[in-house]
């Protein structure tokens, strides 16, 4: 297959020519196509049928629509959402720790997972990492793995076009590049909200997506108690962990809720049986 020539940052210190392989677009966006051109050849032929051919585009766009707000779905292409079933993972989680890096949070995330001999994987967002270059290089010097949460995590980001998505999701994988000298491999979008137009900027980009199989609704929940539950109901091998070090909610202790939480939950999955591995170490 040729391959072609994209350059997707805007800033021209950082721009670069690179070859991604052209992408294998996934079934419901080949399918969303097909239906808009038959939608519109259809009402070209029989105009007086355009309410059925509007009402089939529309479903079509209520699908994909509701496909790109389910985090977990793999409507809209590859999605992991646990680790692969494979024999080295047969014992093994992933805990994933979103939104960072946090200044006041973080060290002390880094310093417990030290204590518990624990490595995770941080979704960190490109402006964040900017602002907090040692802490970021710390992470990855404490033995965690640092992936793409986007560069500025914007609430917009599931309802923009490809190259907007192309141009968020490069420029985090340059700053967090640069910053720790390993490229991501693997992007969360926020909130895990998407559309059908994300997986072909992820191929070229050479990114899994990974969502999760637990998490502990840790923003919003001011209870360690509940957010462990969450964690912890019929926690199994392969199971991929999602909390937050930044917008964390902080319990009626005035502390971090990751902060509470975690030593529960490493003590229980170990009790299970469990180890905990970085997502790039399960693939």
């Amino acid at each position: 297959m040729s391959k072609r020539l994209l350059r997707w940052s805007s800033d021209p210190d950082l721009q670069e020519e690179r070859r991604w392989p052209v992408a294998r677009y996934p079934l419901a966006l080949k399918a969303s196509v097909a239906v808009h051109a038959i939608g519109f050849a259809a009402w070209a032929m029989v105009p007086a049928m355009w309410p059925w051919w509007l009402a089939g585009v529309a479903l079509n766009h209520v699908v994909v629509t509701a496909a790109g707000l389910w985090p977990r779905s793999r409507i809209l292409g590859p999605n992991w959402t646990q680790l692969p079933d494979i024999e080295r993972n047969a014992t093994s989680i992933a805990l994933t720790i979103d939104d960072g890096p946090d200044p006041v949070v973080t060290p002390q995330v880094l310093d417990l997972l030290d204590a518990y001999s624990v490595k995770a994987t941080f979704f960190l967002i490109g402006e964040r990492a900017r602002q907090h270059p040692a802490l970021t290089r710390e992470i990855v010097a404490r033995g965690h793995k640092v992936e793409n949460h986007t560069q500025r995590h914007v609430h917009t980001f599931s309802v923009r076009g490809m190259p907007a998505l192309a141009r968020e999701i490069d420029a985090a994988q340059i700053t967090l590049t640069e910053l720790t000298g390993d490229r991501p491999a693997f992007f969360r979008a926020p909130a895990g909200l998407r559309n059908v137009l994300l997986e072909p900027v992820l191929q070229h980009l050479d990114l899994r997506l990974a969502a999760w199989t637990k998490r502990g609704f840790d923003t919003r929940e001011r209870d360690p108690e509940i957010v462990a539950q969450r964690l912890l109901k019929d926690l199994a091998a392969r199971d991929i962990l999602l909390l937050h070090d930044a917008n964390a909610a902080i319990t009626n202790n005035g502390q971090p809720i990751l902060l509470a939480v975690l030593p529960r939950v490493i003590d229980e999955a170990r009790r299970r049986g469990l180890q905990f591995v970085t997502l790039r170490e399960a693939f």
